[in-house]
């Protein structure tokens, strides 16, 4: 464990987890740093497309933004292109430019790195289908949407990265019961659930409080909120079993709220699907090479 002694409620991990750096994936720091060396070209869009398959590079942004409200600023920052925007490309790369890699930090514990790389995954595969559906469905920000699928699972991104063998007791639980549900486990290593603890990182590091609005699986009345819902529910099933028995129920409520025939609705997954699929180098240990601590951008 990287903190002196365990955490003992959601404040505790909060003020532990305040302390450390949040390291971002291996191929965001290379991409970022293929992409800098055009900087004067550079859009905010660029660099956005790489963040958006790196939820802990997103957090890392939205996380610094939110310590720079600046005098008349009448909305919060909720997408990576709006923070660009208001940051500026040069500023960025000066201010991220020597994050750790999480390749490098977990190099010791491949078992806990391959667990982070498929919450990550999963993550990915959600953003892409949220925000999809959001543009189906003509909302004013998908990027906002696609953000809170990105975002949903990072305290537990955070555990497997300073706390592995907490998330790796809790995954071997739910491994051998799988009628168990993820929060009952958590709780049952952790004393608490890990979206409780999410609600209060929101709070205390001031991020977007509409992210957290959409990444809130209480919030039923929200159309944008039960996009996020269903997005991560899908990712979830599919990344355990691609028959898994609680998928039916998914695609279900799925072609329901887009309001799409079954077909149509299942090839728009299927392309999503394939988007995501396309770009899985990202989150294979085996296509990192080497975990050596990585110089600047």
């Amino acid at each position: 464990m990287t903190f002196a002694e365990m955490p003992q409620d959601e404040s505790g991990w909060a003020r532990a987890l305040s302390t450390v750096r949040i390291p971002v994936l291996w191929h965001t720091i290379d991409e970022l740093s293929r992409l800098r060396d055009n900087e004067q070209r550079l859009l905010a869009r660029d660099i956005s497309r790489v963040l958006l398959r790196d939820p802990m590079f997103t957090l890392c942004l939205l996380r610094f933004l939110a310590t720079q409200h600046r005098a008349g600023q009448q909305r919060e920052i909720t997408t990576v292109d709006h923070a660009l925007m208001m940051l500026g490309v040069a500023p960025f790369f000066a201010q991220f430019s020597d994050l750790p890699a999480v390749e490098s930090v977990l190099a010791g514990n491949p078992r806990a790195l391959e667990g982070l790389m498929r919450v990550i995954d999963r993550a990915y595969h959600a953003a892409l289908y949220a925000r999809d559906w959001a543009m189906l469905r003509h909302d004013i920000e998908p990027d906002e949407v696609a953000n809170a699928a990105l975002l949903h699972d990072i305290a537990e991104m955070l555990l497997w990265c300073f706390a592995p063998e907490l998330a790796l007791r809790i995954e071997a639980i739910l491994e051998s019961d799988t009628s168990l549900r993820s929060s009952e486990a958590q709780r049952a290593v952790l004393g608490l659930a890990l979206m409780d603890l999410q609600r209060v990182l929101i709070k205390q590091w001031q991020l977007p409080r509409l992210l957290g609005s959409l990444m809130d699986e209480t919030h039923t009345n929200s159309q944008r909120a039960i996009n996020v819902v269903l997005a991560v529910d899908l990712a979830r099933h599919t990344a355990k079993d691609g028959n898994a028995p609680s998928l039916p129920y998914d695609y279900s409520a799925i072609q329901e709220f887009l309001k799409l025939p079954e077909r149509e609705a299942m090839e728009r997954i299927g392309r999503m699907t394939l988007l995501a699929k396309s770009g899985r180098d990202w989150y294979r240990i085996e296509a990192v090479p080497g975990l050596a601590p990585l110089g600047r951008l």
